[in-house]
């Protein structure tokens, strides 16, 4: 179609329900699934990948040096998101024609062929737990080439994890480790001691405690891989520092597992901003608009423009501008839609802030289907408010705003000109931190996923914590992690 002869009208509806239900993201992940599996019935194998509760499962490679807590991290996570955990061991004891085929390398504690391997992890990963769960690899692979060779293979994790710490602190870890022969979570002399005494009492040492030597030399091989690993996986991997309480290594580690990754799905922001008068809401509308190409649109702003130009809907409103009262919803609303309509914000989205004021106002814009994507509210003390606005003057012959202490006239001839707006007196002022403080809680209800900001700082910095509440995708939705409840249930 030639967009010169007839432009592609989308009605706004259709963005927003892609964007609801992540359609975009849902075809681009069937897709992926499809070449990587290449299946004989196309058709059929959508219709399976469709069928299952979740087709975005965890896929998550915890890595790291010897002693620096893998297995500790592993199991955890995996009892929190769900995921099978899959080490090495785990994948010799299947008892299949694959590992039966290895028996002869293990009894001679040869090496695996690398491609007899890959096959064995490739067929673990298949298994329907893992498929239907998602799988978590602790310290697979080891190598450069045997994550290019999973890669290959159609194993591509979602999350990278890589753990790291000082040589002499891995081996102190090592050292000391103890073992819990009943549930196998592992203590430390030093680092972790168990808070049962029933537990510590049966603790041992591991059969296969290394000597210092054995120690440095597996971390002397760890390293000379370890770069080739985090260049493979660069665009997935978070590396986090182990030498910490495992508590905190843990919840770090489940922060980003819980990410989620920048989408390439068309994104259309549709951005509300609330806050008391003298909050900055023109001025970060304003940025917001500027750098992003959003249209800014302010209620009060676009009424005036509509009662200028003179339309019937303009001749209906003007009377009540004129005299001071407040336009009936209903026309406010009219007018709103048919702008939030037009095809700039449509394609360019939009930022919006003066409407809604209540409650009521927000039912009804939501039932007019035009939904903001985010919402934020700044804010700030009334003191501070009452301060900004009642000591800021205009100078009318420059249309410089000028304020009595952050930045005042530059010399005695502008301060003489300068002029106050009738609304920024303290009567005026305190009257309409009145009355957004009568609505405020209830639109912060209304709007639960909105974020607060702090209103009373630098614009800029201001500006900053807008941005990273735009440029975020939302957490994965899991059971709630109970850090008090991992302090003392394992080890390093």
């Amino acid at each position: 179609m030639d967009a010169t002869v007839k432009p592609l009208r989308i009605p706004p509806e259709m963005s927003i329900y892609a964007e609801k239900h992540e359609i975009f993201d849902l075809i681009q992940t069937l897709v992926r699934n499809l070449l990587i599996d290449k299946p004989e019935d196309p058709i059929q194998y959508l219709i399976g990948l469709l069928k299952r509760e979740n087709i975005e499962v965890p896929r998550v490679l915890i890595l790291g040096p010897p002693s620096s807590g893998k297995t500790t991290i592993a199991k955890k996570l995996c009892e929190h998101i769900g995921a099978i955990h899959v080490t090495s061991s785990s994948i010799l004891k299947d008892h299949t024609e694959l590992t039966r085929a290895t028996k002869q390398y293990t009894e001679e504690s040869q090496e695996i062929p690398q491609d007899l391997w890959i096959k064995m992890v490739e067929e673990r990963l298949s298994k329907a737990d893992c498929v239907r769960r998602g799988w978590m690899l602790e310290g697979i692979p080891k190598s450069r080439e045997e994550a290019v060779c999973l890669q290959a293979s159609g194993i591509a994790p979602e999350h990278v994890v890589m753990l790291q710490a000082h040589d002499d602190v891995l081996t102190e870890r090592s050292l000391g480790k103890r073992i819990d022969p009943v549930t196998g979570d592992v203590y430390h002399l030093t680092f972790m001691w168990p808070e049962s005494a029933e537990v510590a009492q049966r603790l041992e040492r591991p059969d296969c405690l290394m000597a210092e030597e054995e120690i440095g030399r597996q971390l002397q091989a760890y390293h000379r891989e370890v770069q080739g690993l985090q260049d493979t996986y660069r665009n997935c991997l978070k590396i986090i520092d182990a030498d910490q309480p495992h508590v905190d290594v843990f919840a770090q580690v489940l922060s980003y597992v819980l990410s989620r990754h920048r989408s390439n799905a068309p994104h259309t922001p549709r951005i509300l901003l609330f806050g008391p008068p003298g909050c900055g809401k023109s001025l970060q509308a304003s940025l917001l608009a500027q750098k992003y190409s959003l249209v800014n649109i302010c209620c009060g702003e676009l009424l005036k423009a509509v009662a200028a130009d003179e339309s019937s809907m303009g001749e209906l409103i003007k009377p009540f501008l004129e005299s001071g009262r407040r336009v009936p919803d209903n026309m406010v609303l009219q007018i709103l839609t048919e702008r939030l309509g037009r095809l700039d914000c449509t394609t360019r989205g939009w930022v919006l802030h003066g409407f809604p004021r209540d409650l009521e106002q927000a039912e009804r814009l939501q039932e007019s289907n035009f939904l903001p994507s985010r919402v934020f509210f700044l804010e700030m003390s009334d003191d501070v408010a009452l301060e900004r606005l009642t000591l800021r003057s205009t100078d009318p012959v420059t249309g410089e705003r000028y304020h009595s202490l952050h930045n005042p006239a530059p010399s005695a001839e502008v301060q003489a000109q300068l002029q106050c707006n009738p609304r920024d007196t303290e009567f005026e002022v305190c009257k309409r931190l009145k009355e957004y403080r009568s609505h405020a809680a209830a639109l912060q209800a209304f709007y639960p996923q909105a974020v607060q900001v702090s209103a009373d700082q630098q614009p800029h910095t201001v500006f900053e914590c807008l941005e990273s509440g735009m440029v975020g995708r939302p957490s994965k939705v899991l059971p709630e992690l109970n850090i008090q409840a991992l302090s003392g249930s394992s080890g390093p």
